[in-house]
């Protein structure tokens, strides 16, 4: 292994050992670690040898093959925080992202669904659970299950799909979801997502013997490689039923229906530091991307009731 293919190794191990980073993450720094080490090695310079026009060099690149900034953005925080632990480790002198500009990220609006859509695609779930026969029920029952714990709760799709089955121990109204880095955080279930769960964990132990045996910790257990329903698998159920739906599957996903969680709770009067807390967020930074929806609600409010919002 080359000195920055060890270099990265060692650096990926201590954001893993030390500030318990999702797998994601760490996938998404080791991609864009190697990408920048494989630039470096174009330009016949390493990690360690690397100055500041390099990582300049890198930054114009990446914008000239069309990135966006924010993926921009987050290449240079990986180099940023590689360079900080090599500089402690003293495998260098001096860190040379120091004097570069970070790109200005884009302040899109977050896709999101309205109410009347996700009660279609809610709708349509139910709809199959209803009807679905033999090993289809299964999957529908699962899949309306996930729906209904997704819209109620706001989770990140990959805290969804590995909830642990012990989750359900304790206040039956509450799930204990365990986020990045480690945190943990209490999510209400409302009686939809009850009633599905509750369907869903019947059918499972009356028809599959791994829901009463010690060979699955999973709530929603499958034959994948880690043991549980993978998000793509369900991203993949969750286009097919938004077809069914009469909605474009293109604009439905699971990150859309966490949107619409954030978006339909703060139009109907939540603040914004109890969204952040029921999305996990660590910053409030983060969860002010919907504040365009409090923008909407107080110009819908002084346009209605404004005593000279309609004179004008």
């Amino acid at each position: 292994m080359s000195g920055d293919g060890r270099h990265i190794d060692a650096f990926l191990e201590m954001l893993g050992a030390e500030r318990g980073a999702a797998d994601n993450t760490i996938s998404a720094y080791k991609r864009d670690l190697e990408d920048f080490s494989a630039f470096l090695a174009s330009r016949g310079r390493s990690l360690e040898a690397a100055e500041l026009a390099d990582i300049s060099a890198y930054v114009t690149a990446s914008s000239q093959a069309g990135l966006k900034s924010s993926s921009r953005a987050r290449r240079l925080s990986a180099l940023r925080q590689l360079y900080k632990f090599l500089l402690a480790e003293g495998l260098i002198a001096a860190d040379p992202t120091l004097g570069q500009i970070g790109p200005k990220k884009d302040r899109s609006l977050p896709k999101t669904l309205n109410v009347a859509q996700v009660d279609r695609l809610i709708a349509a779930a139910a709809k199959r659970a209803e009807t679905a026969n033999g090993p289809d029920q299964a999957r529908a029952l699962r899949l309306h299950c996930l729906l209904e714990l997704l819209y109620a709760t706001g989770m990140r799709v990959s805290e969804l799909v590995s909830l642990p089955r012990n989750v359900l121990t304790g206040d039956s109204r509450v799930l204990t979801i365990k986020g990045k880095g480690g945190r943990e955080r209490l999510v209400p279930l409302n009686v939809p997502a009850r009633a599905a769960l509750d369907r869903y964990l019947e059918w499972l132990s009356a028809h599959d013997e791994r829901a009463t045996s010690t060979a699955t910790r999973w709530l929603f257990p499958s034959a994948s490689a880690q043991g549980h329903l993978t998000r793509q698998r369900f991203g993949q159920d969750l286009k097919v039923l938004a077809g069914e739906a009469g909605l474009d599957p293109d604009g439905v996903s699971p990150h859309v229906l966490r949107h619409a969680f954030a978006s339909h709770l703060l139009d109907r009067g939540a603040d914004l530091r109890s969204v952040q807390q029921l999305l996990g967020h660590a910053d409030i930074t983060t969860t002010e991307i919907y504040t365009h929806v409090l923008e909407e609600r107080l110009k819908k409010l002084v346009q209605e009731h404004h005593p000279l919002a309609k004179k004008r």
